[in-house]
């Protein structure tokens, strides 16, 4: 029963099929959908491994395990205690590398629109091939001659790089917002459950984005100092609300009239999101209070220190499921619309479901493959359903904002990975930047349909 499966997986890694899971009960995959998840594995393992350098423990581990350890690296000219392998250094290199690996292949696949080339085939197939390139680039990124100059100028460009996703992030946000809204509410001339299920997700959000605003003003807000997040939380709370009103103002429901509270219910929740982390990553006052100075503007952890591991846990992951889900979601054709790379000229029907965000952009498909293990079903015979040049240059982009995120941006002397969320002024006013951003976005798709109403007509 296996060996079908197999000599399968084995074409998978080395041929131009289709990759799927042996398991026959794993429900049909789309060939492009196994694509985009099997290049996102592999964004996955390198980002790890980076997380991993910036731990000390990795540099006590290589040296209680690695005989003559000092004297090897002499040798490889890694500098004292193989400090080129380990840090923000090595993190660097690593996405470098991977950069690298997706910058070629959104160069070789310029102007694919057809997955029966040559380019599409390697593009959609040859995984073992393509991962001993990717391993080929991260570990040649460690040979790279004059260190210094490389990484600072690395460092600028990947600032640039991490800035351009930031900002494809949140228009997708906002795109997310907006599509949520548009297909719960074309179920409910179908069946009123949507309209309660709109009513409370709705008030769900609110109920999170005001409590939210109470606990980061109980917690770091104090009278005499943080007077930067009072101002903040201020004029985040603030603009939160005018959206909020706006979007149900008569002006803009007479344009859009799907336009309702979910939109600035799901911006207000991910605006505060970011005034916490951007709260969470300034550096901390000190303020003498009762003859006894005291650290104030940050939330209490315990002595223990579980609950910190907890919660820059659950953010790393937070961290990661947002790059992750830009990535994979930027190149569908509604999505590419919306950052104005792919223009789709025909209307799209709406079918109201609850995980409409995962489903694809066809729903038919000319064949479908059977055997012993997973069917998987070519969605893209008669042509490309994403564009898989901008696909590969998004995540060239997340690679960037991977290496600036996992290296604090511009302060990375002594980073570590148990100071991931801990944050500096330069992160701080990247969320609070952020934040602004993102709520200018959604207003603009407000206003922008007032000011040019014959583009919007459609």
């Amino acid at each position: 029963m296996c060996t079908p499966c197999c000599f399968s997986q084995l074409a998978c890694c080395c041929g131009s099929a289709a990759c799927s899971c042996c398991c026959k009960c794993c429900p049909n995959i789309k060939q492009s959908t196994g694509t985009r998840f099997m290049y996102a594995l592999y964004f996955l393992l390198v980002t790890v491994i980076c997380v991993v350098m910036m731990t000390p423990t990795v540099e006590e581990a290589l040296k209680s395990h690695i005989p003559f350890y000092s004297e090897l690296c002499e040798k490889l000219n890694a500098g004292e205690n193989c400090q080129t392998l380990v840090g923000y250094s090595a993190v660097y290199k690593m996405c470098f590398g991977m950069a690298c690996f997706f910058l070629f292949f959104a160069l070789f696949t310029i102007r694919v629109n057809n997955s029966t080339g040559c380019r599409a085939a390697i593009h959609n197939g040859f995984w073992l091939i393509k991962f001993i390139v990717l391993v080929l680039c991260c570990t040649g990124a460690f040979f790279i001659p004059e260190q210094e100059t490389f990484l600072e100028v690395w460092r600028y460009v990947g600032a640039g790089g991490g800035a351009i996703f930031l900002l494809i992030q949140l228009m997708l946000l906002v795109e997310f917002a907006h599509r949520w809204n548009t297909n719960w509410s074309s179920g409910v001339k179908y069946n009123r459950l949507w309209y309660a299920a709109l009513a409370f997700v709705t008030l769900m959000l609110f109920t999170v984005a005001v409590g939210a605003v109470v606990f980061l003003w109980l917690f770091y807000t104090q009278h005499q100092a943080c007077l930067l997040n009072r101002i903040f939380l201020c004029i985040n709370g603030s603009l939160c609300f005018i959206v909020s009103m706006l979007a149900i103002s008569p002006c803009i429901q007479k344009l859009q009239p799907t336009s309702g509270l979910l939109q600035p219910g799901v911006i207000s929740v991910y605006v505060m999101y970011l005034t916490f982390s951007a709260f969470s990553s300034k550096p901390p006052e000190i303020l003498e209070i009762d003859g006894r100075n005291q650290t104030v503007c940050v939330f209490g952890f315990s002595e223990s220190k579980s609950e910190r591991k907890i919660v820059t846990g659950i953010g790393t992951v937070i961290l990661f499921a947002c790059v992750l889900y830009s990535c994979l979601t930027s190149t569908t054709k509604r999505s590419s619309a919306a950052l104005r790379v792919y223009r789709n000229s025909e209307p799209e029907s709406e079918r109201a479901r609850c995980c409409f965000c995962l489903g694809d952009d066809t729903d038919e498909f000319d064949e479908e493959k059977t055997g012993s293990g997973q069917n998987v079903m070519y969605d893209e015979r008669e042509g490309t359903i994403y564009s898989y040049s901008y696909f590969h240059f998004v995540f060239f982009l997340g690679s960037l904002y991977v290496m600036m995120t996992a290296t604090n941006w511009f302060h990375y002397d002594g980073h570590k990975t148990e100071k991931l969320l801990d944050g500096s002024l330069s992160v701080f006013w990247i969320k609070i930047v952020s934040s602004w951003v993102c709520l200018l976005l959604y207003m603009g798709t407000l206003i922008a349909p007032m000011l040019c109403p014959k583009r919007f007509e459609a």
